[in-house]
This record gives C-alpha cells, structure tokens and sequence, in this order.
C-alpha cells in the first residue's frame, strides 16, 4: 500500500515515504517516552517560560542544528547517510543524501538543520522540565558559540571592507 500511495505522491521519484513515516514514528515514540517519564517521576512542565529562556533555547537550537547538519567535525555522524560534495561557506559542508528508504530519509533529516531543529528543541524542551538549569547552561554556552559566530563573519566583513574601498 506504501508503494502504491509513493508511486502516486511522486510519480518517477524517489521520496522515502516509510522512511519519513518511520522517523515520524520515532518522533512520536520519543515524545510519548518523555511524556511517560515525566508522568512518572513527577516532573511537570513549567506554566509559562520566560522570554528569556525562549530566546535563549531559540538561539541554541539554531546553532546545535546547524553544528550536527553543516559542521566539518560532525560529518562523521553524517557519513554513513550523506556523501561529501564541497565546502559550502564559513566552516560549513555540503553534502548529498544517499540511500533509499529509512536511510535516505535520516540523511534528509540529519543534514538539514530546519529538520533538525525540531528534534533540538524537543531535547531542550524535555531539558527545561528534567534538569532546567542544567539545560539553561548547554543552552547558554551554544548560544554563546553563535553570537561568537556572528562576530566572527562581522569581523571577517569588516577585514575586507578596507580593501573595497581602495578598489
């Protein structure tokens, strides 16, 4: 049946639809896991989050998805679902996802930070209500590496700007 309704989604494309229904599955799996636990143990989710904690898990989930989906150092978590095409920017890769099924469909989601940054989000939202100020501090110190980040390529900008104007 999976066949059938793939062959009629993408007619001569190959879209991993038990793939992405499989990591659905798993999202919801690990979801409902941390869902049970809290149960269990008693730990509840805060009323209300500050703006504070928003914009600071915010901050990190953008750099946390971004290091596990572009970063040089972590393409040895890649490899096995992608294939390695060329530099793509500041300290960032480019890859192509390769397999078919559950694999191509992890390697979509392991490659791209906007899929990853769900999964992120989910763990620090999980972190907040398990080990609240544990989570604030990884939060914070990715945070930190992002705002370095942005300073990095504004000085790098502001290097070349000299040059730009003598030209």
């Amino acid at each position: 049946m999976l066949r059938r309704l793939a062959a009629g989604y993408s007619p001569g494309k190959d879209r991993p639809l038990g793939g992405y229904l499989a990591t659905l599955l798993g999202y919801v799996g690990v979801c409902a896991s941390l869902v049970g636990v809290a149960a269990r143990t008693g730990h509840q989710a805060p009323e209300r989050l500050s703006t504070q904690d928003v914009l600071l898990v915010s901050l990190a989930t953008h750099k946390i998805s971004r290091l596990l989906a572009k970063d040089p150092v972590t393409s040895p978590l890649r490899a096995p679902f992608t294939r390695y095409q060329h530099p793509n920017g500041d300290a960032e890769l480019g890859e192509r996802v390769r397999g078919s099924g559950l694999r191509r469909a992890l390697g979509e989601l392991i490659s791209c930070p906007f899929c990853l940054g769900v999964w992120v989000a989910t763990g620090f939202s999980a972190g907040l209500v398990f080990a609240p100020r544990l989570t604030r501090l990884v939060a914070v110190t990715f945070t930190a590496v992002a705002v370095s980040d942005l300073l990095q390529l504004g000085y790098a900008v502001a290097q070349q700007a000299p040059s730009r104007i003598a030209g």
